[in-house]
């Protein structure tokens, strides 16, 4: 059989696993170690070549940025469950609430802080679903509205700092973390800002959408801002001081994410919330989502070992090829691909098989790695709530009333998606947004070649694998 032949076979039979069906971690995993065997077999490379396996391993435990990710999913975890976001929504909820759409204002604002504190797009969705839905249909307000908010406000996980997805994907692009929470920042902030403001001339043009509610307890103005102050003030004076260490560089992100599980940890004891084996629920979940990720991580990278002793990049390179030259067609293809695929993958599905792929390709044409980045955290972010595949929209109708139809939430997603769809825009009109000042040095030839073969930059050297293992 041919070699060029290998590469695309294995891409198609990882494609046709998927779809039947199994396990995505042992699907890579399996079907590199069928093609690995195959290549031995047809004296495409040499035995040893599978020997690397082991250095893979050992680099992505070494990995500082992956250390950092069950710090940060405990964190979210432990606060999850200490009940800041159902608090944080009350207080606002007074504050706001005699104002039309102010429910609206506080589920936006408190999304937001929850995504950046679980970093996962469903239990984001799932609990401002629960915490905030019942409390604004029972104020009269439009169901569209309401379900369009939830769902906007729960996929900020995806971009918002310091959120998981964004550890993922700094770690599969191979740029430093806190270039890519430098980066998010402004764009975040712009996107929470267009929600806020979608949401004010909507209920200053239709009132009836969300109409005010009365307060039922008499307290002061003075003591509402007070309480919502100190509500709010909990969970993002914790995001800001983790975000603040790392931004000056005070700490690095795992131990931003150490500060994290800190202050959550504090947080739970002041409220007297860890008992009743809250804490050991956190740890319990946090074991569970941390390994399947290591599960998933080790099989792409055997998979991406594998693909690329086959040549796999000069295929991708290839498929690109038959686009006109320029970055331009280039950025466009990848974002309506990893915008199709967010239909059909999880986050970590298309981070650890996709991204890898495409990055090679990225590097060579001299795209900006760390807006290309932002760039597609916010395409999967639209991705996620584009209806009907939208995983948050999926998220919020399994938790939603029966009153709520589900041609509601499809249709209440509709203008913030186009929002973000705006933001995209954005970010494509203006890249300087999602960068940070840094000098661009033209890359040389032997530059590409280590992009499209990078050698592990852990502690263990990784021999060549094209060079040294591979034998045709």
């Amino acid at each position: 059989m041919s070699p060029d032949l290998l590469a695309p076979l294995m891409f198609a039979t990882l494609v046709i696993v998927l779809l039947a069906g199994f396990p995505v971690a042992f699907s890579l995993a399996a079907v590199a170690m069928t093609f690995g065997a195959l290549g031995v077999a047809l004296g495409h490379f040499h035995a040893s070549f599978l020997l690397v396996m082991p250095l893979r391993v050992q680099g992505v435990f070494n990995s500082d940025n992956f250390l950092a990710v069950p710090l940060f999913v405990l964190m979210g975890l432990i606060l999850e469950r200490t009940g800041v976001a159902e608090n944080t929504l009350v207080a606002l909820g007074r504050l706001f609430g005699s104002t039309p759409g102010g429910l609206l204002y506080a589920t936006i604002i408190v999304g937001a802080a929850l995504s950046a504190i679980t970093g996962f797009v469903s239990a984001s969705v799932i609990a401002m679903g629960l915490i905030a839905l019942p409390a604004m249909l029972k104020a009269g307000y439009d169901a569209r509205m309401a379900t369009g908010a939830i769902a906007a406000a729960g996929t900020l996980a995806q971009m918002l700092p310091p959120s998981l997805v964004l550890i993922v994907l700094a770690e599969q692009v191979e740029v430093p973390l806190i270039d890519i929470f430098h980066a998010t920042l402004l764009p975040s902030a712009i996107l929470v800002g267009l929600y806020l403001l979608f949401v004010l001339i909507a209920t200053k043009l239709r009132p009836s959408l969300a109409p005010p509610i009365a307060t039922l307890e008499v307290t002061s103005r003075k003591r509402m801002w007070l309480d919502a102050g100190v509500a709010a003030g909990v969970p993002l004076g914790l995001i800001c001081t983790i975000l603040v260490s790392v931004y000056f560089g005070i700490a690095t992100p795992t131990e931003g994410g150490a500060i994290g599980v800190c202050g959550a940890l504090l947080i739970g004891a002041a409220r007297r919330r860890l008992a009743g084996g809250r804490l050991s629920q956190a740890l319990t979940n946090t074991g569970v989502l941390c390994s399947s990720v290591i599960f998933l991580l080790l099989g792409a990278s055997f998979f991406t070992l594998v693909f690329r002793g086959f040549d796999g990049q000069v295929w991708i390179e290839g498929l690109f090829q038959h686009l006109p030259e320029g970055q331009t067609p280039f950025l466009l293809a990848v974002i309506l691909g990893i915008f199709l695929l967010g239909f059909f993958l999880d986050f970590f599905e298309i981070a650890f098989i996709a991204i890898p792929l495409i990055t090679p390709v990225a590097r060579k044409l001299g795209v900006d790695m760390v807006w290309l980045t932002v760039m597609i955290a916010v395409v999967l972010q639209t991705s996620f709530m584009h209806p009907p595949f939208g995983i948050a929209l999926y998220n919020l109708r399994s938790i939603a009333p029966a009153t709520v139809r589900t041609a509601q939430i499809y249709m209440g997603a509709i203008p913030f998606l186009a929002i973000q769809l705006l933001m995209v825009g954005i970010l494509v009109a203006f890249p300087g947004l999602a960068t940070i000042e840094q000098v661009q040095v033209q890359a040389t030839e032997q530059e590409i070649e280590d992009a499209l073969h990078p050698a592990s930059t852990d502690t263990v050297a990784e021999p060549d694998t094209l060079e040294l293992e591979k034998s045709r």
